[in-house]
């Protein structure tokens, strides 16, 4: 059963009373639009001509009646336009009811109309569309929340509540039009850096979501079952090691752009699904890589921005390079005091004890000196830097270091304190690759549920040989966050993941019965739209009273009305 409220009541009368009169509230036939709000507003002081025969259609978000002649507004995809309409011109004929009835009584805010008239300017300098026909092309009947600003357009009574604004992402787009702009910033991200990629020569693909190993980072992974094959499958929490597969078959640079899915936690910069962006280039290193990166966020900022400037809460974010270039033993000694370069596990767990740091049994030494990291320094990364070179046992699919024993060819880029790009020089030595699967073999064994499992496949694949490889990982919305001022991962995702919302019970009879209500007086109450105890118990006793006494008289019910008392007693006892 659904829950209605009185305006949802009201409009499910109003659809009714459309079909009365013969009006489909939902045609089927197309509507041909040939302008939009944004294209009037900025075209036609300069073509006045042009916009004479004007069919335009969009959601009626405002409206003022003024007797035999109305002021409204509609929003397309592209903003606002104030419409006029006089009866007369919508209804010539002896029949005013499209006008008087239609348009006046049983439109609501939110319905979806089509127009068509001509351009004109209004006495204050308002450019308005004068209407001579009107349809109506869906009606709403689930009223939009009010948002209420000032002449300046300031908003001070919106739809903010983030749990609701999240969750009704369709609801938070008609009523704030500014958080469309933020998606529209994030497809222009996207497509710059696919067409950056696309110039190059390299080739974007697509590789499996499902998956029999899951590999390519260190996570926890989604997992579920294929009744066919009677096999467990894993959502990707990487594509890595399918793109290196097809480096190996011969390409010389692939990418693909996708959902990554982690079972892990939620907070302010992660979503168990999130986007990103993978790239392999052959015959290329990781120093290589830092100057790609480079080129590339500076292209994108240019084009979403402007300028390579980007303001992220109270800081400016200069994306234009050289970044910064940092070790990541160099950074904990820069940030803690401490060269942790030569300790071993225990005294590393020791460091952590001294730190506060909190650590568990199944953390190597890697593990534990990114613990360390992620604790003391990564809060310091304002400006993009890369922290270089990190301990093999933190990275088990990156090349050892060309010159520094015990490290690893890799980078992370850190903007503003967060991790937005990961890349290697890629490790290609299937002997290598094999001794570093078994040692996260036995970091699992340990109890780490985000050690990497043995890929089998992918040692064969590398065993044909694969050529010396650079690889880059970027995450899309953290990049959108810091493009777009954003300061959680939610704001930049059309639909984040969300608590499931809390079920209404709907009361039984028995549940009714129980506060004292006679079971012939159900019948009222249920037609008053009564339907759950909450309800009841938030109503004025005297309205409830008067409601359940004229209800029961309207449908004849053989049972004597409650006393105000007993009402009382159903809502306060």
């Amino acid at each position: 059963m659904q829950l209605l409220n009185e305006q949802e009541i009201e409009r499910r009368k109003d659809r009714e009373a459309l079909l009365n009169l013969g009006i489909d509230p939902y045609p089927a036939l197309s509507f041909p639009i040939n302008a939009t709000a944004a294209d009037i507003h900025q075209n036609y002081n300069n073509r006045k001509n042009d916009y004479k025969g004007i069919t335009i259609a969009g959601r009626l978000m405002t409206r003022r009646i003024m007797g035999s002649a109305s002021f409204a507004e509609i929003q397309d995809s592209t903003g606002r336009l104030q419409i006029y309409v006089r009866r007369d011109d919508l209804c010539p004929d002896e029949d005013k009811t499209l006008y008087n009835k239609v348009f006046k009584k049983l439109l609501g805010i939110g319905d979806f109309i089509g127009l068509k008239g001509f351009i004109f300017t209004t006495q204050t300098g308002e450019i308005s569309l004068h209407v001579q026909e009107f349809t109506l092309l869906s009606k709403s009947v689930k009223p939009l929340p009010v948002v209420k600003r000032d002449d300046e357009g300031n908003v001070f009574d919106g739809f903010t509540d983030p749990e609701l604004r999240y969750r009704q992402r369709y609801v938070d787009l008609i009523v704030n039009p500014e958080v469309k702009e933020t998606f529209v910033t994030r497809s222009k991200i996207i497509s710059t850096m696919r067409n950056y990629f696309d110039d190059h020569g390299w080739m974007e693909v697509e590789t499996p979501i499902l998956q029999q190993v899951h590999g390519g980072a260190a996570a926890k992974p989604f997992e579920t079952h294929h009744n066919a094959l009677d096999t467990p499958l894993f959502l990707r929490i990487a594509n890595e090691l399918y793109l290196k597969r097809l480096i190996v078959g011969g390409f010389e640079g692939v990418y693909e752009i996708g959902k990554m899915f982690r079972n892990e936690g939620m907070d302010r910069t992660h979503n168990p699904e999130f986007t990103s962006m993978e790239i392999y280039v052959a015959y290329k290193d990781y120093i290589w890589m830092m100057e790609m990166v480079e080129d590339l966020i500076a292209k994108i900022a240019n084009r979403v921005l402007g300028t390579t400037q980007a303001k992220v809460g109270d800081k400016v974010i200069e994306f234009e390079g050289p970044y910064r270039r940092l070790s990541m033993f160099e950074s904990i000694q820069e940030y803690t005091g401490i060269d942790v370069s030569q300790m071993d596990e225990k005294e590393l767990r020791a460091l952590c004890s001294e730190m506060d740091i909190e650590v568990d049994d199944s953390m190597g030494k890697g593990k534990l000196i990114d613990e360390i990291f992620g604790e003391k320094v990564e809060e310091h990364l304002i400006q993009p830097t890369y922290i270089t070179d990190y301990p093999i046992e933190m990275t088990p699919l990156a090349k050892k270091h060309r010159s520094k024993p015990g490290l690893v060819e890799r980078f992370e880029l850190f903007v503003n304190g967060k991790e937005i790009a990961n890349a290697y020089t890629e490790l290609n030595d299937p002997i290598d690759q094999r001794e570093r699967f078994e040692d996260q073999l036995k970091l699992a064994q340990r109890g780490d549920d985000e050690a990497m499992a043995m890929d089998e496949d992918f040692l064969r694949a590398l065993e044909y040989g694969m050529p010396p490889t650079s690889g880059l990982g970027i995450g899309i919305d953290r990049l959108c966050m810091m493009l777009t001022n954003q300061s959680t991962i939610q704001e930049v995702l059309f639909f984040p993941q969300m608590k499931p919302e809390k079920k209404i019970k709907i009361a039984s009879d028995e549940d009714f019965i129980e506060l004292g209500i006679n079971p012939g007086l159900i019948p009222a109450i249920r037609e008053l739209n009564i339907h759950t105890i909450e309800q009841l118990k938030g109503l004025n006793p005297n309205k409830l009273f008067n409601d359940v006494c004229g209800k029961k008289k309207k449908l004849k019910l053989d049972v004597p009305n409650p006393s105000k008392e007993e009402v009382s007693n159903w809502i306060n006892g």
